[in-house]
């Protein structure tokens, strides 16, 4: 599938990372916390040791000691099983897996055949030892992925980062040696995109210093790099504006369908896409906030708004397709693939040899179909082996050569299963080959689905997982989950950790499908932009109280728990209803918005939330900005917030400013810094078992009586 699809990726670390962000002229009157976004200052570091260190004698010490590593034991060991799907993608005849455990913490990239995949302990050949080459260049690399040159599959780029920041290093390596090529393609680290144009020649858009940035910190300009060349005098194929968020690039090698795509993101949301051809750009006309992508002699196009072109007008959230050649010469002759209904979205779609994968959520439920085009028409064919009640995801093994794809499946209390099917033969079940083990003891529990109702009237589903007999007495510990924005669904997948960690317990875990996720389709997401952003978390307190009410629980064991975007949801919650909260656990977050366009990556996201440099609307930014919603005389309860110094996404100063705000106001609040992980949070398995087990115990402790 064309990368196309989603956004340019978050893309400088070094650049941004080493000084304090420009300041605005009232930034010193009403921000005492300001030097906290110094992210490798001498101060603020000694403020984040002791910080973590308080949160370590809380959480893992003392009379608490026992519990919490009872936890991270658990975590860890589910981490590092050898019994996890080790999920592939072919590269020519190979099936390649990335894969940690205890004696790979870093991670052992490795490959196998298809036969011998089908055994149940598979024999693999290590093809790039992480571990080996971080102990022999003193670096700690994090897996970044690789980017194969198809089809012949032998040469790839290898993405690494320091400490798991987005920014990366990227070096050229040969699967046939199993070693990095001496004289290679390198690049320094950098948020850099890069695209295979032939065995000797790249499309790079990476740091190439002053002012080759956008406002974003992404790169703006995009370079055709031959090999044996320097990069510095590789020649401008295209140049952004300073306030677009970033370029990309991306090269369709398909044999008969060779095209070299770049796109400028203008925001978040709005995108232009050129074909470079015979040394030019031709614009594909698509609307600027629809994202496009091509599947051999196809165009497909997602509406984010409707759209009147020739003789019809389609709406938002629809997949059109039409032929690409003959679009690029005016005609608009274009094939509905998919249309929302009022509960229904499309989740993703993949291409086979010839056919596709297309694959809806049904009121958060996952269905596949297989679309065929034959006869001036498409056919659709519901995919056998999809679950009634889970999720789904298909993808082509290798959309140039084959139909087959892979299935994986799951539930809350479903372990995932992989299976391997062929998209020209719909009605046959897929032949399950990996099945993950039961990480936790689901006997007596049950997924419901319920509604709730919020401020507006509009109806809220969530998922309840839990405990089939409940008191309903207000007394089980119930932990709510949410993130509500950028279009990103949240559907209820198979998750070890919350299984071994929460319901094992005889607890509730609940995710809350609110508005500005992508649920519904583009409207549910756009319910929740900018001036309507609270009706996000309005609809998250709905689900709260919804809750209370059915006396599933009850304020004092309700917890809330959020990271990133959801960090920020989690942050105005407390803001808005502490009272009906015992809990909160706000990991990675975005919580200072009068400052987070300066921070990092910050500018990127104005298209979500808006720009708190124009004034009419700070105005309304203001209402969902927890750092300067918390006042000093209203209640709280406990929280634990979590971050990372090496996240060059979400700056680490607004979890540690909100941190030191609700200490000057006294509030209970515990925070701890991971030195490494990026926006991940962690770097390395026991990394994650570690935070895991901090938030585990937090919850476990504060929600119990």
């Amino acid at each position: 599938m064309s990368p196309f699809r989603s956004t340019v990726r978050t893309l400088g670390l070094l650049l941004l990372m080493t000084a304090v962000p420009p300041l605005r002229a009232d930034d010193t009157v009403d921000d005492p916390h300001l030097w906290l976004e110094d992210v490798m200052g001498e101060k603020p570091l000694a403020w984040v040791r002791e910080r973590n260190a308080e949160s370590t004698r809380s959480l893992a010490g003392g009379n608490t000691a026992p519990a919490f590593t009872d936890v991270e034991d658990r975590i860890r060991s589910i981490l590092d099983s050898k019994a996890r799907i080790p999920v592939v993608m072919r590269i020519g005849d190979h099936l390649y897996n990335f894969w940690r455990d205890a004696a790979n913490p870093k991670g052992l990239w490795r490959r196998t055949t298809l036969a011998e995949y089908r055994q149940p302990a598979p024999a693999w050949e290590p093809v790039l030892d992480v571990d080996q080459v971080a102990r022999a260049e003193g670096e700690n690399w994090v897996w970044h992925g690789a980017t194969v040159l198809e089809p012949e599959g032998r040469l790839c780029l290898v993405a690494l980062s320091r400490g798991g920041a987005d920014a990366d290093v990227v070096r050229e390596f040969d699967l046939d040696a199993k070693a990095f090529v001496a004289t290679g393609f390198t690049l320094p680290e950098a948020k850099s995109r890069v695209a295979w144009r032939r065995s000797d020649s790249l499309l790079v858009a990476t740091d190439f210093g002053p002012g080759s940035l956008t406002a974003s910190g992404y790169p703006r300009t995009v370079r055709s790099w031959d090999r044996g060349t320097p990069l510095a005098s590789a020649p401008v194929v295209f140049e952004g504006r300073p306030d677009d968020m970033g370029v990309g690039v991306a090269c369709d090698l398909t044999p008969g369908f060779e095209r070299e795509f770049i796109s400028r993101q203008i925001t978040f949301w709005t995108s232009e896409l050129f074909l470079r051809r015979d040394g030019g750009l031709i614009r594909i006309a698509k609307p600027d906030d629809a994202s496009a992508s091509v599947h051999r002699e196809w165009l497909l196009i997602e509406l984010r708004s409707p759209w009147t072109v020739g003789a019809g007008t389609y709406p938002a959230g629809a997949l059109l397709a039409a032929d690409f050649e003959a679009f690029l010469k005016g005609d608009r002759s274009l094939h509905v693939l998919f249309e929302p209904g009022e509960r229904t979205s499309l989740a993703a779609w993949a291409g086979t040899r010839n056919h596709l994968l297309l694959t809806t959520l049904e009121n958060v439920r996952s269905r596949v179909a297989v679309l065929t085009f034959a006869d001036g028409g498409w056919r659709r064919d519901p995919l056998a082996g999809v679950p009634e009640f889970g999720t789904a995801s298909a993808v082509a093994v290798d959309e140039m050569e084959s139909d087959d794809y892979w299935l994986t499946t799951s539930s809350p209390l479903e372990p995932s299963t992989l299976s391997l099917g062929s998209a020209a033969m719909p009605a046959k079940p897929p032949e399950e080959l990996k099945r993950t083990p039961a990480f936790f003891d689901a006997a007596g529990m049950t997924v419901e689905q319920h509604e709730a109702v919020s401020e507006d009237g509009t109806r809220i589903p969530y998922f309840q997982i839990g405990p089939r007999e409940l008191p309903l007495d207000g007394s089980t510990p119930t932990l709510l989950y949410g993130y509500g924005g950028f279009e990103i669904p949240l559907v209820p997948g198979y998750s070890p950790v919350v299984g071994a960690a929460w319901l094992e317990r005889r607890r509730v875990y609940v995710i809350a499908n609110i508005r500005g996720g992508g649920e519904f389709g583009p409207r549910w997401h756009q319910a929740a932009l900018k001036a309507n952003r609270r009706r996000a978390y309005e609809d998250f307190v709905a689900v709260a109280e919804d809750l209370v009410a059915r006396r599933v629980t009850s304020p004092r064991h309700l917890g809330i728990m959020g990271g990133s975007n959801g960090g920020l949801l989690v942050g105005n919650v407390l803001t808005m209803r502490p009272d009906l909260l015992g809990a909160v656990v706000c990991q990675v977050p975005l919580l200072d918005m009068r400052r987070f366009s300066r921070l990092l990556a910050g500018a990127s996201w104005i298209g979500e939330y808006g720009d708190p440099d124009k004034p009419e609307e700070w105005a309304f930014i203001r209402n969902f900005s927890p750092y300067h919603s918390l006042t000093r005389d209203q209640a709280c309860p406990p929280v634990l917030i979590t971050t990372s110094t090496r996240d060059d996404r979400v700056h680490p100063g607004h979890a540690r400013k909100m941190t030191a705000r609700l200490l000057e106001y006294g509030k209970p609040v515990l925070y701890y810094e991971n030195i490494e992980g990026g926006h991940g949070g962690a770097a390395d398995n026991r990394q994650k078992a570690f935070m895991e087990a901090l938030a585990w115990t937090f919850l476990g402790r504060e929600l119990t009586d």
